[in-house]
């Protein structure tokens, strides 16, 4: 039994029974794995660190009270276990009588000798943005669930799985707090003391806080200067592309008397850092924020150790993306002849390329397809068994399922490649369990959302910031594609590689651009599901390690203008 720590952010190990020459042999090749992919990084200087072990640790926050993913023996027994907000990934493999685990899948592709990609996990990371869990891109290797753990048994040179056991369970209270009054007295200690906790250890050192100028970014903001933390916000400028939010992070760094950066996510800097993102990122993610929120933790490690965010607000509170659904439930209700299954209406909301299998993936690939595994995947998490409510069916599914699997883990691993520790004081239990007794109309009032956690705060920000209409990051993805990135797309998405990797239709970035692909991908929607396609073709590159011959024949070796005007005189 054996376990090395490659840095302070990332471990390896194995448990059972080998020769123990051949697996300090694979240890050595996972080593200079692991430094050839951190060449351009800060950590690339760390050296490895071989332990004898009880128990081996991460927590994304730095706090030793707060464990995140964990290894521990127990006699003859391996567990592997997370926590339930899902911070920090955890995965695992077998070969013969040995467990092989990591914090990171890059870490364990260089056992396998011929990686293979997951069906499952491309097409749940083509609908959702992110690959469901316990699957990840590669078929030999597997995740385990935040809020789980995982056992195995050694016995007589033999290893035998033993349970996948729950640690937590997301679901609403039998006694509902319907006062308003009360519940917000209740909601502003719970808040104060969630930040409280996690600035326990800070010895007066500054602290960093991703500052969208949004409500819950704001808050975490407005409690750290109330609790005495020095506080320098960094907030994301794109420009004079899409819709600015800095200058709603301007006015609250004003009211909270703190300094402001602005980090320049020009189409450049975007561009640069492309790549570094989706190696720190380790898993395709295919939301347009990874590489905004992968600069602007760059900026803030030149003056920080520790950053705080605002992630995990939406999903405690029931943020604007619950409406569509409420909505399609009431309509249900009046018209069950019409009705289709709330898992599918859920899967709409992810706004990717659910239901459109046909003309997205190749023929080879499409028949491997089993169009139902997704919904299967949203199945516990919007089970009716845990709540009576419909809001908190739908908060504990946001929890389990884009909390868990896209936000937590995407920003731990962005945070843990600039060196830095990132804090969330959302990701609290005491707070999470008690938002499961709020009734719904305290936090859905008329079209206000989140309406009783802005009643808690309604007094510790600007008015305008505290009610404000919810609107997200707004990355210029379609602007970006369609202009500056446009020859990138060529090399992104060529059809060449398409072709022999044999997943994607080969003019599939050229039909979308075109508005071939489908009349519902427009506008901001064609920038979303190139970006979607790219990160994944990026990640198979420059992680999973395959390359592909490309080929000349594609739109996008020429001006967009001329190939524009070139398809009009075609038609």
């Amino acid at each position: 039994m054996g376990s090395i720590l490659l840095d302070n952010y990332h471990f390896v190990g194995y448990w059972g029974y080998d020769s123990h020459q051949e697996l300090v042999s694979l240890c050595r090749k996972i080593k200079k794995q692991h430094h050839k992919l951190l060449s351009n990084t800060q950590h690339s200087s760390l050296s490895t660190q071989y332990l004898t072990w009880n128990i081996v640790s991460l927590s994304a926050s730095g706090m030793h009270d707060f464990s995140d993913a964990w290894v521990r023996p127990e006699d003859s027994t391996l567990v592997l276990g997370r926590e339930p907000f899902g911070r920090v990934p955890l995965y695992w493999m077998q070969q013969g009588q040995v467990i092989w685990f990591a914090s990171q899948v890059q870490l364990l592709l260089p056992l396998i000798q011929a990686p293979e990609v997951n069906i499952n996990a491309l097409y749940g990371y083509h609908c959702f943005s992110y690959v469901p869990t316990p699957v990840t891109p590669v078929s030999q290797i597997h995740a385990i669930e935040a809020g789980y753990e995982l056992s195995w048994n050694y016995n007589n040179n033999k290893i035998t799985f033993l349970q996948r056991k729950q640690l937590f369970q997301w679901q609403q209270a039998p006694d509902l707090i319907y006062d308003e009054t009360d519940a917000v007295k209740e909601l502003q200690v719970l808040l104060k003391d969630a930040v409280n906790r996690q600035i326990s250890d800070l010895n007066d050192e500054p602290v960093g806080v991703c500052l969208s100028g949004g409500l819950d970014s704001s808050i975490i903001a407005a409690l750290l200067v109330q609790a005495g933390v020095k506080v320098k916000a960094y907030t994301v400028d794109f420009g004079n592309a899409g819709i600015p939010e800095y200058p709603y992070a301007e006015q609250v760094a004003q009211y909270l008397n703190i300094p402001l950066v602005k980090v320049d996510a020009s189409p450049g800097n975007i561009q640069k850092a492309l790549i570094p993102t989706v190696k720190a990122l380790d898993l395709p993610f295919g939301d347009g924020v990874t590489v905004p929120l992968y600069l602007l933790a760059q900026a803030a490690s030149q003056e920080t150790k520790v950053i705080f965010n605002g992630e995990n607000g939406d999903q405690l509170f029931a943020g604007w993306t619950n409406k569509p659904l409420i909505a399609a439930a009431i309509y249900q209700a009046q018209h069950p002849d019409k009705e289709e299954s709330f898992i599918r209406q859920y899967l709409r909301t992810f706004h990717r390329l659910w239901g459109y299998e046909d003309i997205v993936y190749q023929s080879s690939v499409r028949h491997l397809i089993n169009s139902s595994y997704v919904e299967d995947c949203l199945q516990e998490a919007l089970d009716t068994q845990y709540s009576d409510e419909l809001m908190h069916r739908l908060r504990r599914a946001s929890l389990m399922l884009k909390g868990a699997q896209n936000i937590q883990p995407r920003a731990t691993n962005i945070a843990f490649s600039q060196g830095l520790k990132v804090r969330s004081p959302f990701c609290d239990l005491p707070l999470t369990q008690w938002t499961f007794r709020l009734s719904s109309k305290l936090m859905l009032q008329g079209s206000c959302e989140k309406y009783i956690l802005k009643r808690a705060v309604d007094d510790w920000l600007p008015k305008q910031i505290v009610w404000r209409q919810k609107r997200g990051m707004g990355v210029p993805l379609t602007s970006w594609c369609l202009h500056e990135f446009w020859y990138k797309l060529g090399d992104w998405l060529n059809p060449g590689i398409l072709r022999n990797e044999g997943v994607f239709q080969p003019d599939i970035a050229a039909k979308i651009v075109s508005g071939e692909f489908s009349a519902a991908i427009s506008g901001r929607r064609v920038g979303e599901v190139l970006w979607l396609l790219i990160m994944w073709e990026l990640w198979r590159v420059h992680v999973f390690g395959e390359s592909g011959k490309k080929e000349l024949n594609h739109p996008f070796i020429l001006p967009r203008n001329v190939w524009r005007f070139y398809n009009k005189c075609k038609v």
